[in-house]
């Protein structure tokens, strides 16, 4: 058992880093979009950097499956890229923005990494079960998603007697993914690495809103900030030392707003069937 333990616990190290690696190199990456594509416009390297984070993305998917045999962490690819966008916002944009700016993003941010947690490490409505046989007196809609169910000998009761009209925060499914019963099953998201169910449907719908309010928040910041801080410097102005020091941060500082760009676009499309089929 102990031996099991120590397995899970290395496995669980790895993905973790292979994910902080992952994030690094993607988001250094973007920076050679402002660097290389100065001229071009907001919309033009929005593009550009879409398409530099499916190739990272791709080539990235295609070393950690054939290379180094390690998967990834979903959510801690989201955990560092929020650590990520916040170091930059304290270190960089934090000194020429309003101090009210500054409280409500490190509020924000404080608030999503606790709700990541809770959603990470939350029960989302486990359904109790003996093998062999549900405590089917615990419920009354039951309905399995997959054919792995047949592997804890369920009883076929519950592919043969669902009630047609049954509430969603009632029904119960098999989620092949975490190989349990889920009360009020959703969907299994792969981003926080849980199902969702009863219990955290609310904390979900939460999370995604504040998800968009802290990247809206950093775009707002960043834009500040490049209205404040000039950040193309001239040779003959200052040494090449600081000019290099600035040019870096600018292009970490419209990288970083590129990103909560792309993040915000996707989330909204994503937010919006949502609201309508709970409404």
């Amino acid at each position: 058992m102990l031996a099991r333990l120590g397995f899970w616990r290395n496995k669980f190290a790895s993905s973790s880093i292979i994910s902080f690696i992952f994030v690094t190199i993607s988001q250094f990456s973007l920076t050679l979009i402002p660097h290389y594509f100065s001229s071009f416009s907001f919309l033009a390297q929005l593009s550009l950097s879409a398409l530099l984070l499916l190739a990272i993305s791709g080539l990235g998917k295609a070393c950690r499956l054939f290379l180094l045999r390690v998967h990834a962490l979903a959510p801690a690819f989201v955990f560092f890229n929020i650590l990520f966008i916040w170091g930059v916002h304290v270190t960089v944009i934090r000194k020429e923005i309003a101090l009210l700016w500054n409280i409500v993003f490190n509020a924000e941010c404080i608030l999503l990494i606790f709700g990541l947690y809770s959603i990470v490490y939350g029960d989302p409505g486990l359904v109790a079960y003996k093998e062999g046989e549900l405590l089917q007196n615990e419920f009354s809609d039951i309905k399995s998603d997959t054919e792995d169910h047949r592997s804890l000998k369920v009883d076929p009761f519950c592919e043969q007697h669902i009630p047609k009209n049954s509430l969603p925060m009632t029904r119960i499914r098999y989620c092949k993914y975490c190989r349990a019963y889920i009360r009020g099953f959703d969907h299994h998201c792969p981003a926080f690495g849980n199902c969702i169910g009863k219990n955290n449907h609310l904390l979900f719908m939460a999370l995604l809103v504040g998800f968009v309010m802290v990247e809206a928040s950093y775009i707002a910041c960043s834009t500040q900030w490049g209205r404040i801080h000039n950040t193309v410097v001239r040779k003959f102005e200052i040494g090449d030392e600081v000019m290099l020091e600035s040019t870096l941060f600018g292009n970490l500082a419209i990288s970083t707003r590129l990103f909560s760009t792309l993040q915000v676009l996707w989330q909204v499309c994503y937010c919006c069937p949502i609201s309508f089929s709970f409404s």
